[in-house]
């Protein structure tokens, strides 16, 4: 039997390890496999090519990370037998190169990313797909259909269902730190509203850093109108919790812990490129609340610095609901699948639960008390990831999110309007360093659970990432 009709023959068991071994062979070097045969002539199935590079396209642009992208296409390669496969993947491009051996010309395919939608329902579907098909399980034109399926698919939520998860994020906080029932709808509508206008801006192809500001502006806005309201009816209302439950909405919590996922992997550029990110949507979210709140303190409103909305280290009952709404929420407005919602709040009571009892029981500083919960999330949501068969971001991100700074972040920019600019920035470091400690220690879980797994098909776990031989690591 030819080579090319090998390929397309039906995979089993012996096609299928025979292709490992050869993955395998080709990336590691010390594992004495004999080298692939420079005479033998394999040409490429161009429809295989495409494939792997628009799964590869789909899953960055839905939000997944570098390091998954990179194993996820070369899975695919594996499993269609493109020959001497070399997969290279950054913030926006994404380029698969294969060299069929002989006099033949190396070919090369790229696809760019444009345009970014965070959908974990499409990542958990095209993780699925490339399961299915390095175990065999399915041909090449089944997984050219079934990619098509996943394009067209619908979320699991209705769009209004998502947009109203969005505005949830903000009532959950906003419970969280004591706001009721009055500022929590306020909050609902006031993130929603900012979420809508963006939207308008980004269809007029306004930058999206402009569009963040908007939607900091409009409810930092509403929040400061209540507030003052409030303190003119003396209602006795937590306003301030409408303002840091935006905050903790439009933090970027996803791309910050990609970003360190990436660099942890090897993957700097990709690293660089999302951290720089994140410094941006920071920088807009400062800009849009911090210019709101200095308007208000020259307008003369009661911006009181002792009285600001904030969770402490309370364990009560509205707390961890405050906390799990956030958690689903935001699982809600990423459409993560429906069957995942229920593990996601209980990650977002526990890590909550942590952070508060440390600090209540041993007196760690925030920072030691967000590492070590952000490290117990990342070792159950990789562990959920691999019993579920789903990426491990769907769990992840949702489960950190009753531990974003935003209230921190708030009083360091109203402590620079009130003419403390010390104390203003070195709080929001502090609201850096809490959202680093975060990104680090979901990372650092995953990195536990990695350190004791068994490679996965395309060489994913310890004896997969060639990175982390590059020194010590190949001896």
């Amino acid at each position: 039997m030819t080579e090319r009709a090998q390929r397309h023959s039906p995979l089993n068991d012996d096609t299928l390890l025979s292709r490992l071994r050869d993955w395998r062979a080709s990336r590691d070097p010390e594992s004495g496999a004999e080298e692939f045969d420079d005479d033998a002539v394999q040409l490429p199935d161009p429809r295989a090519i495409d494939l792997v590079l628009r799964v590869g396209e789909l899953l960055l642009a839905s939000g997944e990370s570098t390091e998954a992208v990179s194993e996820a296409m070369l899975s695919l390669s594996v499993a269609f037998g493109l020959p001497r496969s070399e997969v290279s993947v950054t913030f926006t491009a994404i380029t698969l190169s294969c060299h069929p051996g002989g006099d033949q010309p190396p070919v090369t395919g790229e696809r760019v990313v444009r345009r970014r939608t965070l959908d974990y329902f499409r990542v958990s579907e095209l993780h699925t797909l490339v399961q299915d098909a390095a175990l065999g399980q399915v041909e090449l034109e089944g997984a050219i259909a079934r990619l098509r399926a996943v394009k067209r698919a619908q979320p699991p939520y209705p769009r209004w269902l998502m947009v109203a998860g969005f505005g949830l994020i903000a009532s959950s906080a906003s419970v969280m730190m004591g706001g009721g029932l009055i500022v929590a709808t306020a909050a609902f509508l006031a993130t929603v509203l900012g979420d809508r206008v963006s939207v308008g801006l980004a269809e007029r192809g306004v930058a999206e850093f402009y569009q963040m500001i908007a939607a900091a502006t409009i409810a930092a806005s509403m929040g400061v109108g209540l507030l003052w309201i409030s303190s003119e009816l003396d209602l006795r209302l937590q306003a301030a919790a409408i303002i840091t439950g935006n905050i903790m909405a439009l933090l970027p919590g996803r791309p910050l812990v990609s970003s360190l996922q990436d660099g942890i992997s090897g993957a700097y550029v990709s690293s660089a490129a999302r951290l720089l990110e994140v410094f941006f949507t920071l920088g807009a979210i400062i800009a849009g609340v911090g210019m709101v709140a200095y308007t208000a303190v020259q307008l003369g409103v009661n911006m009181d610095l002792d009285n600001l909305p904030s969770a402490g280290t309370s364990m009560a009952p509205p707390v961890l609901l405050g906390a799990a709404g956030i958690a689903v929420a935001f699982a809600v407005s990423m459409a993560v699948p429906l069957p995942t919602l229920a593990p996601i709040g209980a990650l977002g009571v526990l890590i909550w639960v942590c952070y508060a009892g440390l600090r209540e029981v041993l007196d760690v500083p925030p920072i030691v008390g967000t590492a070590v919960g952000a490290i117990v999330i990342g070792v159950l949501g990789h562990w959920l990831a691999r019993r579920t068969q789903r990426p491990a971001l769907t769990y992840i991100v949702p489960a950190i999110a009753p531990l974003l700074p935003g209230s921190i972040l708030y009083r360091g920019l109203l402590q620079i309007s009130m003419g403390d600019p010390v104390s203003g920035m070195v709080s929001i470091c502090e609201a850096v360093a809490v959202g680093m400690a975060l990104g680090a220690g979901v990372n650092f879980g995953g990195e536990l659970v990695r350190a004791f797994q068994r490679g996965g098909l395309a060489g994913a776990g310890r004896r997969g990432r060639q990175a982390a031989r590059r020194t010590r690591g190949g001896y």
